[in-house]
Protein backbone atom coordinates (compact mmCIF):
# COMPACT_ATOMS: atom_id res chain seq x y z
CA UNK A 1 0.00 0.00 0.00
CA UNK A 2 1.38 3.36 -1.05
CA UNK A 3 0.50 5.10 2.21
CA UNK A 4 2.74 2.72 4.16
CA UNK A 5 5.77 2.84 1.87
CA UNK A 6 7.65 4.89 4.47
CA UNK A 7 6.45 2.77 7.40
CA UNK A 8 9.56 0.86 8.46
CA UNK A 9 7.84 -2.29 9.73
CA UNK A 10 5.60 -2.57 6.69
CA UNK A 11 8.30 -2.09 4.07
CA UNK A 12 10.71 -4.51 5.81
CA UNK A 13 8.08 -7.24 5.90
CA UNK A 14 5.56 -6.91 3.10
CA UNK A 15 5.91 -6.58 -0.65
CA UNK A 16 3.85 -7.89 -3.53
CA UNK A 17 5.08 -11.24 -4.92
CA UNK A 18 7.59 -11.57 -2.05
CA UNK A 19 7.62 -13.80 1.03
CA UNK A 20 9.41 -12.91 4.25
CA UNK A 21 9.69 -14.81 7.53
CA UNK A 22 8.90 -13.90 11.10
CA UNK A 23 8.88 -15.65 14.45
CA UNK A 24 6.28 -15.69 17.19
CA UNK A 25 7.27 -15.16 20.82
CA UNK A 26 8.20 -16.93 22.97
CA UNK A 27 11.36 -17.92 21.12
CA UNK A 28 11.51 -21.30 22.81
CA UNK A 29 10.04 -24.78 22.68
CA UNK A 30 8.00 -25.79 25.69
CA UNK A 31 5.33 -28.18 26.91
CA UNK A 32 2.32 -27.32 29.00
CA UNK A 33 0.77 -23.89 29.32
CA UNK A 34 3.67 -21.73 30.46
CA UNK A 35 6.97 -20.93 28.72
CA UNK A 36 10.10 -20.13 30.71
CA UNK A 37 10.35 -16.64 29.15
CA UNK A 38 13.83 -15.74 30.41
CA UNK A 39 13.78 -12.14 29.23
CA UNK A 40 17.53 -11.79 28.86
CA UNK A 41 17.69 -14.94 26.75
CA UNK A 42 14.64 -13.89 24.72
CA UNK A 43 16.14 -10.50 23.90
CA UNK A 44 19.45 -12.06 22.91
CA UNK A 45 17.58 -14.32 20.50
CA UNK A 46 15.44 -11.41 19.27
CA UNK A 47 18.55 -9.47 18.32
CA UNK A 48 19.95 -12.51 16.51
CA UNK A 49 16.66 -12.94 14.65
CA UNK A 50 16.91 -9.32 13.52
CA UNK A 51 20.55 -9.67 12.47
CA UNK A 52 19.82 -12.90 10.58
CA UNK A 53 17.36 -11.19 8.25
CA UNK A 54 14.01 -12.24 9.62
CA UNK A 55 11.45 -9.55 8.89
CA UNK A 56 9.30 -9.50 12.02
CA UNK A 57 8.66 -10.68 15.56
CA UNK A 58 5.12 -11.23 16.81
CA UNK A 59 3.47 -11.48 20.21
CA UNK A 60 0.14 -13.03 21.07
CA UNK A 61 -2.56 -11.47 23.23
CA UNK A 62 -4.53 -13.42 25.82
CA UNK A 63 -6.07 -11.11 28.44
CA UNK A 64 -6.91 -14.03 30.77
CA UNK A 65 -5.29 -17.40 31.40
CA UNK A 66 -7.78 -20.23 30.90
CA UNK A 67 -6.33 -23.60 32.06
CA UNK A 68 -8.89 -25.42 29.91
CA UNK A 69 -7.51 -23.70 26.80
CA UNK A 70 -4.15 -25.40 27.31
CA UNK A 71 -1.87 -22.45 26.61
CA UNK A 72 -1.37 -19.14 28.39
CA UNK A 73 -1.02 -17.45 24.99
CA UNK A 74 0.76 -14.20 25.77
CA UNK A 75 2.32 -14.28 29.22
CA UNK A 76 3.07 -10.55 29.36
CA UNK A 77 0.92 -7.61 28.36
CA UNK A 78 1.58 -7.29 24.62
CA UNK A 79 2.07 -3.51 24.62
CA UNK A 80 4.58 -3.55 27.46
CA UNK A 81 6.40 -6.58 26.08
CA UNK A 82 6.72 -5.18 22.56
CA UNK A 83 7.97 -1.89 23.97
CA UNK A 84 10.66 -3.89 25.77
CA UNK A 85 11.50 -5.69 22.51
CA UNK A 86 11.62 -2.36 20.67
CA UNK A 87 14.21 -1.10 23.15
CA UNK A 88 16.42 -4.14 22.47
CA UNK A 89 16.17 -4.10 18.65
CA UNK A 90 16.55 -1.51 15.92
CA UNK A 91 14.97 -2.55 12.63
CA UNK A 92 12.82 -5.65 12.91
CA UNK A 93 9.05 -5.21 12.57
CA UNK A 94 7.01 -5.73 15.72
CA UNK A 95 3.66 -7.44 15.27
CA UNK A 96 0.63 -8.32 17.35
CA UNK A 97 -1.17 -11.53 16.52
CA UNK A 98 -3.50 -10.33 17.67
CA UNK A 99 -4.86 -7.65 20.03
CA UNK A 100 -8.34 -8.61 21.27
CA UNK A 101 -10.16 -5.40 20.37
CA UNK A 102 -13.50 -6.49 21.81
CA UNK A 103 -12.16 -6.47 25.38
CA UNK A 104 -10.28 -3.16 25.21
CA UNK A 105 -11.63 0.34 24.93
CA UNK A 106 -10.79 1.62 21.44
CA UNK A 107 -9.40 4.94 22.70
CA UNK A 108 -6.96 3.16 25.02
CA UNK A 109 -6.00 0.77 22.23
CA UNK A 110 -5.49 3.61 19.76
CA UNK A 111 -3.19 5.42 22.20
CA UNK A 112 -1.18 2.28 22.99
CA UNK A 113 -0.69 1.43 19.32
CA UNK A 114 0.30 4.97 18.34
CA UNK A 115 2.70 5.19 21.28
CA UNK A 116 4.45 1.94 20.34
CA UNK A 117 4.58 2.78 16.65
CA UNK A 118 6.17 6.17 17.34
CA UNK A 119 8.57 4.91 20.03
CA UNK A 120 9.75 2.04 17.81
CA UNK A 121 10.28 4.35 14.81
CA UNK A 122 7.27 3.00 12.90
CA UNK A 123 7.74 -0.73 13.27
CA UNK A 124 4.29 -1.85 14.45
CA UNK A 125 2.27 -4.31 12.39
CA UNK A 126 -1.05 -4.15 14.22
CA UNK A 127 -2.93 -7.46 14.12
CA UNK A 128 -6.43 -7.26 15.61
CA UNK A 129 -8.99 -9.91 16.54
CA UNK A 130 -12.33 -10.52 18.23
CA UNK A 131 -11.11 -13.04 20.83
CA UNK A 132 -11.59 -16.80 21.03
CA UNK A 133 -11.52 -17.67 24.75
CA UNK A 134 -15.12 -17.91 25.99
CA UNK A 135 -14.32 -17.18 29.66
CA UNK A 136 -12.99 -13.73 28.78
CA UNK A 137 -16.27 -12.21 27.63
CA UNK A 138 -18.24 -12.51 30.89
CA UNK A 139 -15.13 -11.54 32.87
CA UNK A 140 -15.00 -8.23 30.99
CA UNK A 141 -18.81 -7.93 30.89
CA UNK A 142 -18.84 -8.08 27.11
CA UNK A 143 -21.59 -9.90 25.27
CA UNK A 144 -19.98 -12.46 23.00
CA UNK A 145 -22.67 -12.03 20.35
CA UNK A 146 -21.66 -8.35 20.06
CA UNK A 147 -18.03 -9.03 19.21
CA UNK A 148 -18.47 -8.55 15.45
CA UNK A 149 -19.88 -5.05 15.94
CA UNK A 150 -17.30 -4.17 18.60
CA UNK A 151 -14.50 -5.23 16.25
CA UNK A 152 -15.82 -2.95 13.51
CA UNK A 153 -16.23 -0.12 15.99
CA UNK A 154 -12.65 -0.45 17.21
CA UNK A 155 -11.12 -0.20 13.76
CA UNK A 156 -13.35 2.72 12.75
CA UNK A 157 -12.61 4.66 15.94
CA UNK A 158 -8.85 4.03 15.90
CA UNK A 159 -8.44 5.04 12.27
CA UNK A 160 -10.39 8.24 12.92
CA UNK A 161 -8.51 9.36 16.04
CA UNK A 162 -5.16 8.62 14.38
CA UNK A 163 -6.06 10.67 11.33
CA UNK A 164 -7.97 13.61 12.80
CA UNK A 165 -7.34 16.16 15.54
CA UNK A 166 -10.16 16.56 18.04
CA UNK A 167 -12.63 14.31 16.22
CA UNK A 168 -16.14 13.95 17.55
CA UNK A 169 -17.14 10.30 17.81
CA UNK A 170 -20.29 8.66 19.15
CA UNK A 171 -20.39 4.87 19.14
CA UNK A 172 -21.38 2.05 21.48
CA UNK A 173 -18.32 2.55 23.69
CA UNK A 174 -17.15 6.04 22.74
CA UNK A 175 -18.62 9.47 23.48
CA UNK A 176 -15.73 11.68 22.41
CA UNK A 177 -17.00 15.25 22.16
CA UNK A 178 -14.03 17.06 23.69
CA UNK A 179 -10.32 16.35 23.91
CA UNK A 180 -8.05 14.37 21.64
CA UNK A 181 -6.06 11.14 21.58
CA UNK A 182 -2.32 11.72 21.33
CA UNK A 183 0.26 10.97 20.14
CA UNK A 184 -0.79 10.73 16.53
CA UNK A 185 1.07 8.18 14.40
CA UNK A 186 3.71 9.79 12.22
CA UNK A 187 1.76 8.74 9.10
CA UNK A 188 -1.61 9.50 10.73
CA UNK A 189 -2.25 5.77 10.35
CA UNK A 190 -0.88 2.37 11.37
CA UNK A 191 -1.17 -0.80 9.25
CA UNK A 192 -4.01 -2.89 10.71
CA UNK A 193 -4.40 -6.59 9.92
CA UNK A 194 -7.59 -8.50 10.57
CA UNK A 195 -7.14 -12.00 11.96
CA UNK A 196 -9.13 -14.81 10.39
CA UNK A 197 -12.58 -13.56 9.50
CA UNK A 198 -13.06 -11.82 12.87
CA UNK A 199 -16.81 -12.39 12.39
CA UNK A 200 -16.73 -10.20 9.26
CA UNK A 201 -17.13 -10.72 5.55
CA UNK A 202 -14.07 -10.80 3.34
CA UNK A 203 -15.48 -7.73 1.60
CA UNK A 204 -15.57 -5.72 4.84
CA UNK A 205 -12.06 -6.78 5.85
CA UNK A 206 -10.66 -5.93 2.43
CA UNK A 207 -12.21 -2.46 2.56
CA UNK A 208 -11.42 -1.50 6.17
CA UNK A 209 -8.11 -3.19 7.00
CA UNK A 210 -4.63 -2.98 5.51
CA UNK A 211 -3.81 -6.68 5.33
CA UNK A 212 -4.94 -10.13 6.47
CA UNK A 213 -3.48 -12.55 9.01
CA UNK A 214 -4.82 -16.04 8.43
CA UNK A 215 -4.42 -19.57 9.69
CA UNK A 216 -2.49 -22.42 8.09
CA UNK A 217 -4.37 -24.54 5.58
CA UNK A 218 -3.40 -26.54 2.52
CA UNK A 219 -1.71 -24.51 -0.17
CA UNK A 220 -4.45 -24.93 -2.76
CA UNK A 221 -7.19 -23.61 -0.47
CA UNK A 222 -4.93 -20.83 0.73
CA UNK A 223 -4.22 -19.80 -2.83
CA UNK A 224 -7.93 -19.67 -3.67
CA UNK A 225 -8.61 -17.58 -0.58
CA UNK A 226 -5.81 -15.17 -1.48
CA UNK A 227 -7.29 -14.73 -4.96
CA UNK A 228 -10.63 -13.75 -3.39
CA UNK A 229 -8.84 -11.39 -1.04
CA UNK A 230 -7.09 -9.58 -3.86
CA UNK A 231 -10.33 -9.34 -5.83
CA UNK A 232 -11.89 -7.35 -2.99
CA UNK A 233 -8.84 -5.37 -1.83
CA UNK A 234 -8.00 -2.02 -3.37
CA UNK A 235 -4.37 -2.10 -4.46
CA UNK A 236 -1.83 -4.30 -2.71
CA UNK A 237 -3.01 -5.51 0.68
CA UNK A 238 -0.71 -8.24 2.00
CA UNK A 239 -1.65 -11.71 3.19
CA UNK A 240 0.19 -13.39 6.06
CA UNK A 241 -0.27 -16.73 7.78
CA UNK A 242 1.04 -18.61 10.79
CA UNK A 243 2.61 -22.07 10.90
CA UNK A 244 4.02 -24.23 13.69
CA UNK A 245 7.15 -26.24 12.88
CA UNK A 246 9.31 -28.86 14.52
CA UNK A 247 12.53 -28.55 12.53
CA UNK A 248 14.46 -31.79 12.39
CA UNK A 249 18.24 -31.80 12.70
CA UNK A 250 18.23 -34.01 9.57
CA UNK A 251 17.92 -31.64 6.59
CA UNK A 252 16.17 -34.12 4.31
CA UNK A 253 13.74 -35.64 6.80
CA UNK A 254 10.34 -36.09 5.16
CA UNK A 255 7.40 -34.11 6.53
CA UNK A 256 5.11 -35.55 9.16
CA UNK A 257 1.96 -33.77 10.35
CA UNK A 258 1.80 -32.72 13.98
CA UNK A 259 -1.17 -31.48 16.02
CA UNK A 260 -0.44 -27.85 15.19
CA UNK A 261 1.73 -27.99 12.06
CA UNK A 262 4.43 -30.34 10.85
CA UNK A 263 7.85 -31.80 11.55
CA UNK A 264 10.40 -31.91 8.74
CA UNK A 265 13.93 -31.15 7.73
CA UNK A 266 14.82 -27.81 6.23
CA UNK A 267 14.68 -29.09 2.63
CA UNK A 268 10.95 -29.68 2.82
CA UNK A 269 10.45 -26.45 4.76
CA UNK A 270 12.08 -24.44 1.98
CA UNK A 271 9.88 -26.17 -0.62
CA UNK A 272 6.82 -25.53 1.56
CA UNK A 273 7.64 -21.84 1.82
CA UNK A 274 8.22 -21.50 -1.91
CA UNK A 275 4.84 -23.12 -2.58
CA UNK A 276 3.04 -20.66 -0.30
CA UNK A 277 4.96 -17.77 -1.80
CA UNK A 278 3.74 -18.85 -5.22
CA UNK A 279 0.21 -19.03 -3.80
CA UNK A 280 0.47 -15.39 -2.76
CA UNK A 281 1.46 -15.47 0.91
CA UNK A 282 3.60 -12.41 1.72
CA UNK A 283 4.68 -13.25 5.25
CA UNK A 284 4.97 -16.47 7.25
CA UNK A 285 4.78 -16.23 11.05
CA UNK A 286 6.59 -19.25 12.50
CA UNK A 287 5.94 -20.73 15.94
CA UNK A 288 8.65 -22.83 17.60
CA UNK A 289 6.59 -23.84 20.63
CA UNK A 290 6.17 -27.48 19.64
CA UNK A 291 9.75 -28.04 18.52
CA UNK A 292 11.90 -30.83 19.87
CA UNK A 293 15.20 -28.90 19.62
CA UNK A 294 16.39 -25.84 21.54
CA UNK A 295 15.06 -22.69 19.89
CA UNK A 296 18.56 -21.20 19.61
CA UNK A 297 19.64 -24.15 17.42
CA UNK A 298 16.58 -23.87 15.21
CA UNK A 299 16.96 -20.11 14.83
CA UNK A 300 20.62 -20.57 13.91
CA UNK A 301 19.72 -23.09 11.20
CA UNK A 302 16.82 -21.06 9.88
CA UNK A 303 18.98 -17.94 9.75
CA UNK A 304 21.80 -19.67 7.87
CA UNK A 305 19.87 -22.00 5.56
CA UNK A 306 16.28 -20.81 5.13
CA UNK A 307 16.04 -17.04 5.60
CA UNK A 308 18.46 -16.34 2.70
CA UNK A 309 15.73 -17.72 0.39
CA UNK A 310 13.16 -15.32 1.91
CA UNK A 311 15.06 -12.33 3.36
CA UNK A 312 13.62 -9.20 4.88
CA UNK A 313 12.99 -6.54 2.28
CA UNK A 314 15.62 -3.84 1.96
CA UNK A 315 14.88 -0.44 0.47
Amino acid sequence: MDKFQTHHGFVRTLKESKLTLGLIFPLEAYTGSFPVMDLEAQMKLAKKVEDDGFAALFVRDAPLYDPKFGDVGGLYDPWMFLTYVAAHTEKIALGTSSIVTTLRHPLHTAKSAASLDNMSKQRLLFGVATGDRPIEFPAFKVEQDEKAALFRESITVMKKVWHESFPQIQTERVELMEGDVVPKPILADIPIFGTGYSSQSIEWLAQHTDGWLFYAQNVRDQGELIKKWHQHARGFKPFAQAVSIDLSERPNEAPKPTKTGFRSGRSFLIDYLHAYKDAGVNHMMISLKHGSRPAAEVIQELGEEVVPHFPAITV
